[in-house]
């Protein structure tokens, strides 16, 4: 039952979105239909929104109803999977600013948050904000050592305001979950827990400055990409202190062009760090609107961009980010069946899905592509469009990867935006190639080998436990074997199969171990050796696959 003290709250969502002629919304809470007989008497909104579609409508309301449905909102436009995507394009347009709050509350948070007057940590301190925002607000501030900085600082109480408005977010939830027609498709109450994982996320500016640390890290020359330098020593969960960074906005391109930049050669820069930072790093800026990343613009021969905003960031688990590298270079080399079986192999399609339909259906999507030529294909586009498609097949896809379709999206656009002819299968195919070809080398393999030596050894003694059980697993089973002599043969034959597996995984550990330590300590024998012990416990490692 909806606990009273957020009924007032939900009285008033419900009038906002009758006022914007949201009524499938209001209906799918039940409770206020009967709110659309009085709607004349509710008000108008400034604009007319009868000939507005329906996601300019949610966008305006959200927008009425304050700065935490408009984060909220934000939010959801990165989740194509639990909202429909003419609805995700407004909610992108969303703009998160409100009303500063005083700077002397901005000064003494910090001074709470940092336990020292103001003075001693900073040389001077700006009370009037940068930028505001539902959520924190900017103030320039210089070091004592004269550096130019950026304090960030979270709102007063904004903890328990959130708390406040996700509680309202839950009621309307478990509201629309209970009533509406399409709850198993919308999936309200995943909808809310995705907005209430990003507010906790973006209220601690310490897990923020570490994504920028590490961001930073991974970019550490500043050649294509600079971030700002986060200074631990004013920085807790509540206050981040960065570098202060000037640029231009990379939808400013009458300003790019008067700094004298290659446009060109900065959009294809921006689409290959897009692809540096999922396939080669792992960790992506996944919030990578124009306003959150600038061009520099000092650098007019080898122009570059700069990061703001870390505090949504997107990673993959190993396995999804070497399916999704695998489907992206079957997609440049159209090859459909691939597609379809990688799809399958990496788990997001049940294994009963036919392979020859999920080709066709890749195929129907993809061909009318191609016709056009390559500088006007929208690589984004195709792959919102394959993911729809393959919802058909049962598709079961995390978060992340959604995250980063919606990444996709911004970087193209990004990309398009500074150069309207570019072509982006050109630039990223080679691009992924050769980051794969550097991953999944033989070497790097060697390496990861190398690393995991000591844990091989420490498990080693179990390992003739391991296989006895296993053996013995077999020959008596959970289930009596029946004694009719042509199962028992088929058993018989099964655990043959099994030893020869066996046998061949363990010469095979056995070698590549031998070729491992040889590689490390024995540099007297050169690398003809380990590396033709390593190649023979591959193929015992392949012969026993097949064998199995």
């Amino acid at each position: 039952m909806t606990p009273l003290k957020v009924v007032p709250g939900l009285l008033r969502v419900a009038i906002v979105l009758l006022r914007y002629r949201l009524d499938e919304l209001v209906d799918a809470t039940h409770l206020f239909r009967p709110l659309k007989f009085v709607r004349p008497l509710l008000g108008r909104p400034v604009v007319d929104v009868r000939p507005l579609s329906r996601g300019a409508r949610i966008r305006l309301a959200l927008n009425e109803l304050g700065p935490i449905f408009v984060k909220a909102g934000q939010i959801l436009s990165t989740r194509r999977d639990l909202v429909p995507g003419d609805i995700a394009d407004e909610l992108a347009l969303l703009q998160d600013q409100v009303s500063p709050f005083p700077g002397d509350q901005a000064r003494a948070i910090v001074e709470r948050e940092l336990r020292q007057p103001i003075g001693q940590l900073y040389a001077s301190f700006d009370p009037v904000p940068l930028a505001s925002a539902s959520i924190s607000q900017v103030h320039a501030a210089t070091l004592h050592d004269g550096r130019a900085v950026v304090v960030k600082v979270l709102r007063p109480r904004i903890n328990e305001r959130i708390a406040r408005d996700v509680s309202l977010l839950h009621s309307l939830g478990e509201m629309a979950q209970r009533w509406h027609p399409n709850a198993d498709k919308i999936r309200p109450l995943d909808a809310v827990a995705e907005v209430e994982k990003m507010l906790e996320n973006e209220l601690d500016l310490q897990r923020e400055g570490a994504n920028a640390s590490l961001l930073r890290r991974n970019f550490i020359s500043g050649v294509d990409l600079y971030v700002p330098e986060v200074h631990w020593e004013l920085t807790t969960a509540g206050v981040l202190t960065l570098e202060r960074v000037t640029g231009l906005s990379t939808d400013d391109i009458a300003a790019i062009d008067a700094a004298g930049i290659d446009r060109k050669q900065l959009a294809a820069k921006g689409v290959r760090l897009f692809y540096e930072q999922v396939f080669r790093d792992n960790f992506f800026h996944a919030d990578a609107h124009p306003g959150n990343i600038w061009v520099d613009p000092t650098r007019k021969e080898e122009p570059r961009f700069i990061a703001l905003d870390f505090g949504i960031m997107g990673s993959l688990p190993e396995a999804d980010q070497y399916w999704l590298a695998q489907n992206f270079v079957a997609l440049f080399e159209r090859d459909y069946a691939r597609i379809a079986k990688l799809h399958v192999d990496a788990g997001w399609m049940p294994a009963s899905v036919r392979l020859d339909e999920l080709e066709a259906a890749v195929r129907t999507v993809c061909e009318p592509y191609f016709t056009r030529p390559l500088s006007q294909i929208s690589l984004a586009e195709l792959v919102v469009k394959l993911f729809q498609t393959a919802r058909r097949f049962e598709l079961t896809l995390q978060p992340q990867l959604i995250l980063l379709q919606k990444t996709l999206l911004n970087i193209e656009g990004v990309g398009r935006m500074l150069d309207p002819d570019i072509d982006i299968w050109a630039v990223a195919h080679p691009v992924l190639k050769r980051i794969l070809r550097e991953r999944y080398s033989p070497f790097r393999t060697m390496r990861e080998i190398r690393k995991r030596i000591p844990e091989w050894f420490h498990n080693a003694p179990q390992l003739p436990e391991l296989v006895r059980d296993a053996l013995r697993q077999v020959a008596v089973g959970e289930q009596r074997l029946l004694a009719d002599a042509d199962e028992l043969s088929h058993q018989r034959h099964l655990v043959r199969k099994l030893m020869q597996m066996l046998g061949s995984g363990l010469l095979g550990s056995t070698l590549i171990i031998c070729a491992t330590v040889m590689w490390t300590f024995g540099q007297q024998h050169g690398p003809l050796l380990p590396l033709g012990l390593g190649a023979c416990g591959l193929l015992s490692f392949v012969y026993g696959w097949v064998r199995r």
